[in-house]
């Protein structure tokens, strides 16, 4: 019949209108920012730089490896890779980002770098009221506000980082385990037996 799709458009607009005056969940419009509605999990804004513990500067997951920079389509990633080094979760002595700064005026919150990264440690927030009249400046951030904790990433993406906590704390679990057997085999002799002393046959 001609016209037949728009009646019943036009039903289901009737529906919702008469319906948001009895029921919450027939209301399409949410009082922002009074009322903000949840993000689902796969929601993605702009990376941030994971660490672990409390201090971020000796926590931070980030190696300086360079491999999200040079996976970046925009290249909005710039990192300058640190002289000494210091040591990871594991104790083992890795570089870290004396610099790491990404332009957020560039990014198109892709993902490849959270994808590529070996190390887990840069990840896609959920986090977009970032607007700022300072239209270079304000939006080129740097290691100190890229850095959040990765109970942080427990909290908006636990099916995600849940995880990757348990296998870091298997790893460090393993190396832990490991240290102290090499511990316990330098503190006891090779063998009961003492060398023969001179004179001896």
């Amino acid at each position: 019949m001609l016209g037949e799709a728009i009646i019943k458009g036009m039903a289901v607009t009737a529906k919702n209108f008469v319906g948001s005056y009895v029921s919450k969940d027939r209301l399409p419009t949410v009082q922002y920012p009074e009322e903000r509605q949840t993000l689902s999990e796969a929601v993605r804004s702009f990376p941030f730089l994971v660490y672990d513990g409390d201090d971020w500067q000796k926590g931070l997951r980030c190696v300086s490896c360079q491999i999200c920079e040079k996976e970046c389509p925009p290249k909005c990633i710039y990192i300058v890779k640190s002289k000494d080094k210091k040591p990871d979760y594991l104790g083992k002595p890795q570089l870290y980002p004396a610099v790491f700064d990404i332009d957020l005026s560039v990014c198109m919150s892709c993902g490849i770098c959270a994808e590529v990264c070996p190390f887990e440690s840069i990840m896609m927030d959920q986090e977009f009221e970032l607007s700022t009249t300072d239209r270079f400046g304000g939006l080129l951030v740097h290691k100190e506000q890229l850095a959040k904790s990765h109970q942080y990433h427990l909290k908006i993406r636990p099916s995600e980082a849940g995880p990757i906590e348990r296998r870091r704390a298997q790893a460090a679990a393993k190396a832990k385990a490991a240290a102290e057997s090499k511990a316990t085999e330098r503190r006891e002799p090779a063998s009961g037996l003492l060398p023969p002393t001179a004179g001896e046959t």
